[in-house]
């Protein structure tokens, strides 16, 4: 389900239920109450619980696309830094909800597992927003080296009481170094997750 400005109680109900009794917690009555929403609307649009991280999802990749500017220039891990805080800053308004889901991901393995191929997808979409390559094979190698990324980001922002999120930021640009790193051991591309070269046809 595309996420729209309609879908906002929904989120926002998603979030204070988690925050207030975890993702285990999440139970249609008690979204329904927060949110307004008719129980069986709900029940019938997202049929699993997983599809409300993908409605979430939908929602931060919505703000961080309004907040692109096309042919933006800059570096490409200049435009992924600026994309990535962007999506941080999208997360900003479920605080409370999303530093303990993250937390319980830690130690839910049926959780982890329904949310990686959300992150995935999502990562990819931050990959276009910042003008690289999401495609084929080495695209989604590029999706899950920035999975890995927005993990150690979040993780600092989870403990990041800063209105300037400096913590944050210096994560990732720790992150992203490690993944310049990673994509040259991989033989991924040239460092900054950039596409790699064209074949050589010549031959």
């Amino acid at each position: 389900a595309m996420y729209t400005e309609a879908d906002a109680p929904l989120v926002d109900a998603l979030w204070s239920t988690v925050a207030a009794h975890g993702w285990r917690g999440v139970t249609l009555s008690r979204l329904a109450a927060a949110s307004g929403l008719p129980a069986a609307e709900i029940a019938s649009r997202f049929p699993n619980r997983p599809d409300l991280l993908r409605l979430h999802a939908e929602q931060v990749n919505e703000a961080v696309a309004e907040g692109t500017v096309p042919g933006q220039g800059g570096t490409p891990r200049d435009r992924l830094f600026d994309v990535l805080m962007r999506g941080i800053d999208a997360l900003l308004q479920h605080r409370p909800g999303l530093t303990r889901i993250f937390r319980e991901m830690r130690t839910d393995p049926v959780l982890a597992l329904a949310y990686a191929p959300i992150l995935r997808d999502s990562m990819a979409r931050m990959l276009d927003a910042a003008e690289l390559d999401s495609s084929g094979p080495a695209g989604a190698a590029r999706a899950i080296g920035l999975v890995g990324v927005w993990l150690a980001v979040t993780r600092a922002w989870e403990g990041d009481e800063t209105t300037e999120l400096g913590p944050t930021m210096a994560a990732l640009d720790r992150a992203l170094d490690r993944a310049e790193m990673t994509a040259r051991s991989f033989g991924i591309g040239p460092g900054d997750l950039a596409p790699p070269p064209e074949p050589d046809t010549s031959a």
